[in-house]
């Protein structure tokens, strides 16, 4: 049986929601081995005038302890 450990991440990004989870993925990439599942948590964006400018993710990443 294979032990999991749950970190919280946030991220950020000024194009998409998309392009904030993939950034949150790569940025725990170089810290976490083997992710194996992301559950976004959370999703807002920040408006500024009227428009949106930043979309932002709260997710928890899945990855297997060796």
């Amino acid at each position: 049986m294979a032990t999991a450990a749950v970190t919280e991440i946030s991220t950020a990004s000024q194009e998409s929601f998309k392009d904030a989870i993939n950034k949150g993925l790569d940025q725990a990439n170089s810290t976490l081995t083997d992710i194996e599942g992301a559950w976004v948590k959370e999703m807002k964006v920040v408006v500024k005038g009227g428009r949106v400018q930043e979309y932002r993710v709260n997710m928890k990443l899945t990855s297997v302890v060796q």
